[in-house]
Protein backbone atom coordinates (compact mmCIF):
# COMPACT_ATOMS: atom_id res chain seq x y z
CA UNK A 1 0.00 0.00 0.00
CA UNK A 2 1.31 3.42 -0.99
CA UNK A 3 0.72 6.18 1.52
CA UNK A 4 -0.15 9.48 -0.15
CA UNK A 5 -0.66 12.83 1.57
CA UNK A 6 -2.40 15.64 -0.26
CA UNK A 7 -2.25 19.38 0.11
CA UNK A 8 -3.26 22.50 -1.73
CA UNK A 9 -7.05 22.49 -1.97
CA UNK A 10 -9.26 25.37 -0.97
CA UNK A 11 -11.44 28.20 -2.20
CA UNK A 12 -10.72 29.85 -5.51
CA UNK A 13 -12.62 32.44 -7.51
CA UNK A 14 -13.98 31.59 -10.95
CA UNK A 15 -11.20 31.93 -13.46
CA UNK A 16 -8.58 31.39 -10.79
CA UNK A 17 -5.86 28.79 -10.44
CA UNK A 18 -4.96 26.20 -7.87
CA UNK A 19 -2.23 23.61 -7.51
CA UNK A 20 -2.73 20.35 -5.68
CA UNK A 21 0.15 18.30 -4.36
CA UNK A 22 0.32 14.64 -3.47
CA UNK A 23 3.38 13.39 -1.62
CA UNK A 24 4.26 9.76 -1.11
CA UNK A 25 5.66 8.58 2.17
CA UNK A 26 7.83 5.53 2.62
CA UNK A 27 7.57 4.32 -0.96
CA UNK A 28 9.48 5.19 -4.09
CA UNK A 29 6.70 6.04 -6.52
CA UNK A 30 8.89 6.49 -9.58
CA UNK A 31 7.68 3.24 -11.13
CA UNK A 32 3.99 3.87 -10.50
CA UNK A 33 1.41 5.45 -12.71
CA UNK A 34 0.01 8.38 -10.77
CA UNK A 35 -3.33 10.01 -11.24
CA UNK A 36 -6.11 12.22 -10.05
CA UNK A 37 -9.79 11.54 -9.72
CA UNK A 38 -12.53 13.88 -8.66
CA UNK A 39 -15.91 13.46 -7.08
CA UNK A 40 -18.48 16.22 -7.30
CA UNK A 41 -21.89 16.08 -5.62
CA UNK A 42 -24.45 14.17 -7.66
CA UNK A 43 -21.92 13.42 -10.39
CA UNK A 44 -20.05 10.31 -11.35
CA UNK A 45 -16.51 9.96 -10.12
CA UNK A 46 -14.18 10.97 -12.88
CA UNK A 47 -10.57 10.19 -13.72
CA UNK A 48 -9.12 13.65 -14.34
CA UNK A 49 -5.54 12.90 -15.30
CA UNK A 50 -2.84 10.28 -15.30
CA UNK A 51 0.90 10.37 -15.69
CA UNK A 52 2.85 7.18 -16.20
CA UNK A 53 6.34 6.34 -15.03
CA UNK A 54 7.73 7.73 -18.27
CA UNK A 55 6.03 11.06 -17.79
CA UNK A 56 3.37 10.55 -20.44
CA UNK A 57 0.12 12.21 -19.48
CA UNK A 58 -3.48 11.91 -20.46
CA UNK A 59 -6.49 13.93 -19.42
CA UNK A 60 -10.22 13.74 -19.33
CA UNK A 61 -11.84 15.75 -22.11
CA UNK A 62 -13.54 17.85 -19.45
CA UNK A 63 -10.22 19.23 -18.17
CA UNK A 64 -8.09 19.21 -21.31
CA UNK A 65 -6.38 22.57 -21.60
CA UNK A 66 -7.26 23.57 -18.04
CA UNK A 67 -5.24 21.07 -16.04
CA UNK A 68 -1.67 19.88 -16.09
CA UNK A 69 -0.35 17.03 -14.05
CA UNK A 70 3.33 16.53 -13.38
CA UNK A 71 5.55 14.48 -11.15
CA UNK A 72 8.83 15.02 -9.39
CA UNK A 73 10.23 11.60 -8.65
CA UNK A 74 13.16 13.04 -6.71
CA UNK A 75 10.65 14.60 -4.33
CA UNK A 76 8.26 11.64 -4.56
CA UNK A 77 5.48 14.08 -5.36
CA UNK A 78 2.65 14.44 -7.85
CA UNK A 79 1.08 17.76 -8.82
CA UNK A 80 -2.10 18.94 -10.46
CA UNK A 81 -2.13 22.50 -11.75
CA UNK A 82 -5.64 23.74 -12.47
CA UNK A 83 -6.24 26.98 -14.35
CA UNK A 84 -9.28 28.99 -15.35
CA UNK A 85 -11.41 27.12 -12.87
CA UNK A 86 -15.18 27.22 -13.13
CA UNK A 87 -18.01 25.59 -11.23
CA UNK A 88 -17.34 22.27 -12.96
CA UNK A 89 -13.97 22.18 -11.28
CA UNK A 90 -15.47 22.19 -7.80
CA UNK A 91 -15.04 18.71 -6.38
CA UNK A 92 -13.12 16.51 -4.01
CA UNK A 93 -9.86 15.62 -5.73
CA UNK A 94 -8.07 12.40 -4.86
CA UNK A 95 -4.62 11.35 -5.97
CA UNK A 96 -3.71 7.74 -6.50
CA UNK A 97 -0.79 5.49 -7.28
CA UNK A 98 -1.41 2.61 -9.64
CA UNK A 99 0.33 -0.26 -11.27
CA UNK A 100 -0.53 -0.97 -14.87
CA UNK A 101 -0.19 -4.47 -16.25
CA UNK A 102 -1.55 -5.34 -19.64
CA UNK A 103 -3.51 -2.12 -19.72
CA UNK A 104 -5.26 -2.89 -16.45
CA UNK A 105 -4.81 -0.34 -13.68
CA UNK A 106 -4.66 -1.49 -10.08
CA UNK A 107 -4.77 1.21 -7.42
CA UNK A 108 -2.14 0.70 -4.74
CA UNK A 109 -2.79 3.81 -2.69
CA UNK A 110 -5.01 6.87 -2.39
CA UNK A 111 -4.65 10.31 -0.97
CA UNK A 112 -7.16 11.51 1.57
CA UNK A 113 -8.69 14.06 -0.80
CA UNK A 114 -8.46 17.80 -1.36
CA UNK A 115 -11.63 19.85 -1.54
CA UNK A 116 -11.72 22.47 -4.27
CA UNK A 117 -14.43 25.10 -4.04
CA UNK A 118 -14.99 27.58 -6.85
CA UNK A 119 -16.94 30.62 -5.76
CA UNK A 120 -16.87 34.38 -5.92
Amino acid sequence: QVELVQSGGGLVQPGGSLRLSCAASGTDISMYTLGWERQAPEKQREVVARINDGGITNYADSVEGRCTTSRNNAENTLYLQMNNLNSEGAALYLCKAETCVGGVFDARGWGEGSQVTVSS
